[in-house]
């Protein structure tokens, strides 16, 4: 398992990374304060606040877990 910081500040952000996390067969949350949707649920997603960085929990390690961070590493902070 592997946790990582995103932001998502626009729309079509939120598009493009629901596009990209979604061709994984991984399972991938994300969390934000007390609440925690399926990353790859375009709705869910517009329920958190985007404004503040969100937690991706990808539930997969090794290089199936790198893939997947190579792919959203244009959204990670810090």
């Amino acid at each position: 398992m592997k946790t990582l910081k995103i932001i998502l500040p626009k729309v079509e952000d939120v598009r493009n990374f629901v596009n990209t996390v979604s061709r994984f067969d991984v399972d991938m949350d994300l969390r934000s304060g007390r609440y925690v949707v399926d990353a790859k649920s375009l709705l869910a997603i517009f329920s958190l606040d985007l404004m503040s960085p969100i937690e991706v929990v990808v539930y997969t390690d090794g290089e199936e877990a790198d893939k997947v961070i190579d792919e959203i590493k244009k959204y990670m902070i810090e």
